[in-house]
């Protein structure tokens, strides 16, 4: 009878903690590099867990492809050049020695430089000079100061400018040269990394209606369920200025034309706010105004890629709904750097199929029977010990 009970017991309990949703979205592979990049839809946030914890992705054979969430992009751009100088003048003032140089050979677009290098003979020598620029050779702008110096092994050189500079001649001004330094060659140079990094944002068009409730307009948006909102747009063609409501945060908002001028900023942001709920409302405030007319609505979310070595298949399946599941931990992930500085190629999911499970289909709530199944098994439970006890006595 025990044995029964508990069997029962197990059977409901595994029924009950059945994932109710076993979605799956096909990734067609493409491309030469090893690694891929699949970016997510919004359909595969809204039907997966908030943290992503219950993607998969499968091979052909059904086995797990480990794979690295990646949520932005970086890329650096290096700059390296130089401009030759020659000299164009020299001469002594006030005690004071004057170098003017030219760039050789003037380049179609407009010189930038980071630094100016300087070569010369002259040795044991440390000296305070005053940098000038000049785009004519007439008007001069002073640059900054700085000191040049050659002691042994230990030389200084180079002038690197405080701010990126661009003009077409340099002055230098040495005090009290009584070294007679001399410089055999000088050019510019520009030297510089740019480092950009950003996130994925898509552009959306999703289905949406209105309503109107206590003078205010509220347009519920749907799909937007686990998005991570960059901004909220309205399209509308009514003249209005009017307060608006996102997500607790409240802007004015307006669509004008006034004098031949038109005004127009209707974008709501965000700023990364997720909700957790399939509808997202943006409420407008009409005070005693007619309601505004809503054409369309735009939404951008900042998307991930899921990253993986794509290079051992013509097709992949991703799956994901399982709400039980914890995350899973790849070694990947670990070198994901270096993954992403050789490049990927870039898939897309095709259409999303949603599967329910038969417990899901009966319609039954199967957590709820089994709670009621284990309080009637601790009321059997307590009978058949007092059966017992009464047995005994």
């Amino acid at each position: 009878m025990f044995r029964k009970i508990i069997s029962f017991a197990s059977i409901l309990a595994i029924a009950a903690n059945t994932t109710a949703f076993a979605h799956t979205a096909a990734i067609e592979n493409s491309g030469d590099n090893t690694y891929k990049a699949v970016r997510l839809t919004p359909g595969i946030y809204n039907n997966a867990n908030a943290d992503l914890s219950d993607l998969l992705i499968k091979d052909a054979d059904g086995e797990a492809v480990p794979y690295f969430i990646n949520t932005g992009y970086r890329t650096m751009d290096k700059g390296n050049y130089h401009y030759a100088m020659r000299l164009i003048n020299a001469y002594t003032k006030d005690d004071a020695f004057y170098f003017d140089y030219k760039i050789q050979q003037q380049p179609e677009h407009d010189v930038t430089a980071t630094s100016i290098n300087v070569a010369t003979n002259n040795t044991n020598f440390a000296k305070n000079i005053t940098l000038f620029g000049s785009y004519d050779n007439v008007h001069w702008e002073k640059v900054q100061d700085d000191t040049l110096y050659s002691a042994g092994a230990h030389k200084k050189l180079e002038v690197i400018f405080s701010t990126p500079q661009k003009y077409t001649h340099y002055r230098f001004k040495l005090a009290n040269n009584l070294e007679k330094i001399a410089f055999s060659s000088a050019d510019l140079a520009y030297n510089v990394t740019t480092v950009e990094q950003g996130c994925f944002i898509e552009s959306i068009r999703p289905a949406f209606g209105t309503e109107e409730k206590e003078k205010q307009t509220l347009i519920n948006i749907e799909g937007m369920k686990n998005l991570r909102l960059a901004e909220v747009t309205i399209e509308t063609d009514s003249m209005f200025k009017r307060t608006a409501v996102l997500l607790n945060t409240s802007k004015e908002i307006y669509n004008l034309s006034l004098n031949g001028t038109s005004y127009r900023d209707t974008t709501l942001p965000a700023s990364w706010q997720k909700t957790d709920k399939d509808i997202l409302t943006v409420a407008i405030n009409n005070n005693d105004d007619k309601p505004i007319s809503v054409k369309g609505v735009i939404v951008k979310y900042y998307a991930d890629e899921l990253v993986f070595d794509g290079s051992k298949g013509k097709t992949f399946t991703l799956t994901f709904g399982d709400t039980t599941a914890a995350a899973p931990v790849y070694d990947i992930v670990s070198y994901k750097d270096e993954i992403l500085k050789g490049g990927t190629d870039k898939l897309v999911v095709k259409a999303i199929k949603m599967d329910k499970t038969v417990a899901e289909e009966s319609g039954y709530d199967y957590k709820v029977i089994f709670n009621i199944v284990i309080m009637v098994i601790a009321a059997l439970l307590g009978l058949l010990i007092l059966m017992k006890l009464r047995r005994k006595s």
